[in-house]
């Protein structure tokens, strides 16, 4: 796997979520101080639900910008067959049946899906519970993880 177009995607993909972050925080903030929002009654909260969804969707725009940051300063990270699993590591895991995933482990940003060369990458952080089972382990090792209510087993069969 290509590290440095997987690094690439990485900050491709946090800058087009944040992007359209932005356009939503800015039509939520368009629709709260609109005119036609002014409440007419007591029990006319139109304006004010939308000062709460700009509100969220402004900490969202911020919430992009510290990943992006993170990111950057992190940089591409290269590590060998040898190396313990860490943040700005790439790892195939495998399950029981053979089917494959690729793993980003960052700083932050967990749950954001892209694709390289076909193959579907999800960043995850050592804060989810497969960022806490797979933190220090090598190539090679088994991991047990219980996952929507299902206990899944992998093997972790790459590094990156």
């Amino acid at each position: 796997m290509d590290k440095p177009l997987v690094y690439e995607k990485v900050i491709q993909a946090l800058e087009e979520a944040r992007a359209a972050v932005i356009d939503a925080a800015r039509q939520a903030h368009d629709t709260a101080t609109d005119k036609e929002s002014i409440a007419e009654n007591k029990y006319d909260t139109f304006g004010l639900e939308a000062s709460y969804l700009a509100h969220g969707q402004a900490k969202r725009v911020a919430e992009y910008e510290a990943a992006l940051n993170a990111f950057t300063l992190l940089g591409v990270i290269n590590f060998n067959k040898h190396s313990s699993i860490e943040i700005g590591a790439l790892i195939k895991l495998e399950d029981d049946i053979g089917n494959e995933q690729y793993f980003f482990l960052g700083p932050l940003a967990g749950g954001l899906k892209f694709k390289v060369a076909g193959k579907e990458i999800t960043l995850i952080t050592s804060s989810s519970p497969l960022g806490e089972h797979v933190l220090g382990r090598y190539v090679g090792d088994d991991i047990s993880i219980t996952l929507s209510g299902q206990r899944k087993s992998y093997e972790i069969r790459a590094i990156y």
